[in-house]
């Protein structure tokens, strides 16, 4: 992808790309980083609920900040946020980081459902960092500045 926006990125405020790219890289190592926490053996349930519930309550702050992000990115010369990318770069994750955080709570009282719903979190997360990185893909590769196509995130 970094090799995709090398081209595209000539005369852009890569401040955009906090918005979509940034975001993308998150959700990937999130999930590689909880698929490596609950790895771990011997934890205790307090260890495994503490570490959802930081994982969850991180990620939902984060939802908030690249909403945020994304609503102060909307200026004419810009590219402006579409449907799509409000439901698999914000609400879409922000939801899958509630439900980790969620299953800190539920895994006291649930264990086997609670872990059900974080592996489903968990594999939600990954394919929308997989859905979300080929859209990056495609827009850098079918839309370059000056060429009549919008302009990519960031640019000015």
């Amino acid at each position: 992808m970094i090799a995709l926006i090398r081209d595209v990125m000539r005369g852009v405020n890569p401040s955009g790309l906090g918005a979509f790219v940034t975001p993308t890289v998150v959700h990937f190592c999130g999930v590689l980083a909880l698929a490596a926490f609950l790895s771990v053996p011997h934890q205790h349930i307090a260890t495994i609920s503490a570490g959802l519930a930081a994982v969850g309550a991180a990620g939902v702050l984060y939802g908030l900040r690249i909403a945020r992000h994304m609503r102060d990115h909307t200026s004419p010369s810009q590219y402006v946020p579409v449907r799509e990318d409000w439901i698999y770069n914000v609400i879409l994750p922000t939801l899958a980081y509630a439900v980790l955080l969620a299953t800190a709570g539920l895994l006291w009282y649930a264990r086997t459902e609670a872990l059900c719903l974080v592996a489903a979190a968990t594999l939600s997360l990954l394919l929308i960092g997989i859905r979300n990185a080929w859209d990056i893909a495609v827009f850098m590769s079918t839309n370059r500045p000056g060429a009549g196509g919008a302009q990519p995130p960031g640019a000015s």
